[in-house]
């Protein structure tokens, strides 16, 4: 944290402007050693200054504007520089190694974002988000990400700290100093709803982590079905392209072949599989190994069925496989001779479609609206946990709450429960980075750009 980092921060190739940022407490000072044109030990903070950026025999690099923004009032809080140039791949390679020679050693990925968690300028949780802000290409997505960025979801998790904090103070006090007449002695029957309604909270918010989980991974479907009853037609339909080779022949389909869409600001990741069927051809049965392990993977399974066909065993067999999961039964092919006995799969599952004539498309999309709750799915003020390392963490608490709820049944003494709230109290403190550790941190932030 001593050092000085640059990286460039837009993406490399042919475009108008390239930005190189510099971190550190030397940032200022290097750059001005390769910058023709005011002095930037001088300049005011927040400023932004035009010249020209030179090697050292004085050569013309690059025509830039010079962005300087002093500390602590800037993203990592440390003097922090960034380099406007012209974004041609040569000219900024150029720079960057100029800045490189002169001081600065390459940023790591995510390390501006690090720099500026270890500093206290934001929490993890608003870590996070910078990259979820990064990745969203919904309107949703950013939404969440700007409520996280702007800590709402860190002020809930704060509230819940603070609950147990007042909890593990009242029973610090009864224990080491028991003549205190003026501090209201924690006994069970004042810790049991304590904790009951503390338990509710952590309930509420992983209900409700669900919503924020289908904003930012979206809704992974996976179209299932015998070989040749649509499915790669439900595919081309759903995404309006012909994405996979639809033909009359089974089997066509051996390999994974996916795609997206947008519902109600839900992205929609589709994924067509191969026909489930027993098979001697080894190709087409490693297709069909890769259907099945799709079932385990998904959020939503279509199941698509012949209307034209009699129900079989086959199909019966793989209905039981996905009949506990949420699911949609499609009957294709409606404008042909109905031969399928639906008597077998429950009413309210079942939607008819004729992808032929395009007919029910509306219907599913409809369907899985409804099955998704898409339509209640709000982000003006969510307070949503979106990722896995926090619901994880918070699932966990739960589990520890449940434990001392039975504790508290059985009479095990207040003073050995604190010990338990404790720990559950830091183990909230992670999901926000009250309390991190070095390896976490590392594979948090690798997972970022480099220049962020």
């Amino acid at each position: 944290m001593n050092d000085t980092i640059c990286a460039i921060s837009t993406s490399q190739g042919v475009g108008a402007i390239a930005i190189i940022r510099i971190s550190g407490p030397n940032s200022i000072e290097i750059v001005n050693k390769i910058f023709k044109g005011k002095d930037l030990k001088k300049v005011k903070s927040h400023t932004i200054n035009y010249g020209y950026i030179v090697d050292k025999n004085n050569k013309v690099i690059d025509e830039v504007l010079v962005s300087v923004m002093k500390s602590p009032k800037t993203f990592t809080t440390e003097d922090t520089v960034e380099i406007n140039t012209h974004g041609g791949i040569a000219p900024t390679n150029e720079v960057l190694e100029l800045l490189l020679t002169n001081g600065c050693r390459l940023a790591e990925p995510g390390e501006f974002t690090k720099r500026a968690f270890l500093n206290g300028r934001i929490d993890l949780l608003e870590a996070e988000a910078v990259m979820d802000k990064i990745n969203a290409q919904t309107e949703k997505q950013n939404q969440l990400a700007n409520n996280q960025l702007k800590g709402k979801v860190s002020k809930m998790i704060d509230d819940l700290r603070n609950d147990m904090v007042q909890i593990i103070s009242n029973i610090n006090v009864n224990i080491d100093f028991p003549e205190y007449d003026d501090v209201d002695i924690i006994t069970n029957d004042i810790l049991i709803p304590k904790i009951t309604k503390l338990k509710k909270k952590i309930e509420k918010i992983i209900k409700e982590s669900k919503n924020g989980e289908i904003i930012k991974n979206g809704i992974t479907t996976s179209i299932i079905g015998e070989p040749n009853v649509g499915k790669s037609s439900l595919l081309n339909a759903l995404l309006d392209e012909e994405k996979a080779i639809v033909t009359d022949i089974a089997g066509t389909t051996r390999d994974i072949v996916e795609g997206n869409i947008n519902i109600n600001g839900i992205p929609l990741n589709i994924v067509d599989t191969a026909g489930i069927r027993e098979t001697d051809n080894i190709i087409e049965l490693i297709g069909v190994e890769k259907s099945k392990e799709m079932l385990n993977k998904s959020d939503l399974i279509l199941l698509v069925l012949n209307n034209n066909e009699p129900l079989n065993e086959e199909i019966k067999n793989i209905y039981n496989k996905i009949k506990n999961k949420t699911h949609i039964i499609i009957v294709n092919k409606t404008d042909l001779e109905n031969k399928l006995d639906l008597d077998y799969f429950p009413k309210e599952k079942i939607i008819r479609m004729s992808l032929r004539n395009k007919e029910g498309l509306e219907l599913l999309k409809q369907q899985i609206v409804d099955l998704f709750n898409l339509s209640q799915i709000e982000t003006e003020d969510p307070t949503y946990l979106s990722n896995t390392r926090s619901i994880a963490i918070l699932k966990n608490c739960l589990k520890s709450i449940e434990d001392i709820e039975t504790s508290l049944d059985n009479d095990i003494p207040i003073d050995m429960l604190e010990i338990d709230i404790k720990n559950i109290w830091e183990e909230l403190g992670k999901i926000n980075g009250k309390y991190y550790d070095e390896e976490l941190l590392d594979e948090m932030f690798s997972r970022f750009c480099l220049g962020k």
